[in-house]
């Protein structure tokens, strides 16, 4: 877990929860606004859209940059954490 940033390991420590959209790694504060404004506002909500593509990362990546305004770098680190996440709790 040492490579880990600081907002992942949180994400990973637990259950996903209620937690907001924020919460997840890599999403910033103006991502998550966009995210919010197009219907996910849980972290829950984006973690079940990763599932409807078959946990398939470069498909969700471009989902998040297309539809959402991600960065690639955003993309990366949003769908990292929601593949360590389920890794850790499905």
């Amino acid at each position: 877990m040492d490579h880990m940033s600081p907002k992942l390991r949180a994400f990973l420590s637990e259950p996903i929860g209620e937690k907001d959209v924020g919460w997840v790694d890599g999403v910033s504060h103006e991502l998550a606004i966009n995210l919010v404004t197009k219907g996910f506002s849980k972290a829950y909500i984006l973690l079940g859209q990763f599932l409807l593509m078959h946990k398939n990362e470069a498909e969700f990546q471009r989902w998040l940059i297309c539809c959402c305004g991600a960065t690639e770098c955003e993309a990366q680190e949003s769908s990292n954490c929601l593949k360590e996440w389920c890794a850790c709790f499905l």
